[in-house]
């Protein structure tokens, strides 16, 4: 395949596809549904699960069963040929208790294949997919982790009737640092090629990776699905009812990351309100301590925080590297 680069917009203009709207926009859209199942098969290749050639598209909302609960709706939920159902989430922030959130999501995905009158039988594997834009797992190097049943003492998986539950977790922050250590080769990377694709920007630090631009160049005259996502996506960033839409998500996200921030004020009124002068320096300390640990949960860099926090970086590292011992 010989195709010259094409002419596209300034970097700055495109959009991040790591804000949920952005990625659903390429991603979960019945038209780019070729982009879809390459990317699909990029992920589950890990897996050995049979190479998906067809999807169709559902709108999948969960919970609202009681008064209480929360409606959610699920990223992007696609049914493959052979109606395996599967999950696809973006998730920019840590809102603690992942792994937990996921399992619930999943077995109400699973569930709600059933129909009344039908057997247990009926039931087919549930995948759910998530790319996180932070660290998760502490103690893993692998920015690709994913999860079945297992027997404990044997380590055997489930035999292949019973392997129903398939879980994916990918670690953006992780993923990035193995391709500038020169670690992943995204030439012979379906994965990769993918991923450099969501690293590209970084909104929330209004930046662009100019190196990461110029690799997925080089690749698209050489994979033609990459060609065309990255035309999607010029095309996305450029139209005005995608760009309002995205402002409005991408503000939203940034005013809730921005109550991390607000800890501060919180910490220092709670040590006023202690009406002792220790008790105010511990309140401060306290909620100055809060924001540090949430900001790098979020995967923001030890000179960014410092900045937001108005700490010194040793102090930001030292947090790190006590988060990082645990």
């Amino acid at each position: 395949m010989n195709k010259k680069a094409l002419k596209r917009i300034p970097l700055d203009k495109f959009i991040d596809l790591k804000i949920d709207y952005s990625f659903k926009q390429l991603f979960g859209n019945e038209q780019n549904n070729k982009i879809t199942i390459v990317f699909l098969n990029a992920i589950l290749q890990k897996t050995g699960r049979d190479i998906v050639k067809e999807v169709l598209f559902i709108n999948q909302e969960l919970g609202g069963e009681y008064e209480e609960d929360k409606q959610s709706r699920l990223d992007i939920v696609v049914i493959t040929q052979s109606g395996e159902r599967i999950n696809i989430e973006m998730q920019l922030a840590n809102k603690y208790n992942m792994f937990k959130r996921t399992m619930y999501y999943w077995a109400k995905l699973y569930e709600g294949q059933m129909k009344k009158g039908d057997g247990y039988e009926s039931l087919l594997p549930t995948i759910t997919i998530n790319i996180c834009a932070f660290s998760l797992f502490k103690d893993m190097k692998n920015y690709h982790s994913t999860y079945h049943l297992y027997e404990d003492s044997t380590l055997e998986r489930i035999e292949k009737d019973n392997d129903v539950l398939e879980i994916h977790f990918i670690e953006m922050n992780k993923f990035l640092k193995a391709w500038q250590d020169y670690l992943l080769n995204p030439l012979n990377d379906l994965l990769a090629r993918w991923l450099l694709l969501l690293g590209m920007v970084d909104a929330r630090k209004n930046k662009v990776y100019v190196d990461i631009y110029k690799e997925l160049e080089e690749l698209a005259m050489k994979d033609e699905n990459l060609q065309e996502a990255l035309t999607v996506w010029e095309n996305m960033s450029q139209t005005p009812e995608t760009m309002y839409a995205y402002q409005s998500r991408l503000k939203y996200m940034l005013d809730e990351e921005a109550k991390y921030v607000d800890t501060l004020a919180k910490g220092k009124k709670e040590g006023i309100e202690i009406g002792k002068e220790e008790g105010i320096k511990e309140g401060i300390e306290h909620g100055i301590r809060q924001v540090i640990i949430s900001l790098i949960e979020n995967g923001f860099t030890d000179a960014d925080i410092a900045q937001m926090s108005k700490q010194s970086k040793e102090y930001v590292q030292a947090i790190r590297s006590e988060m990082e011992s645990k």
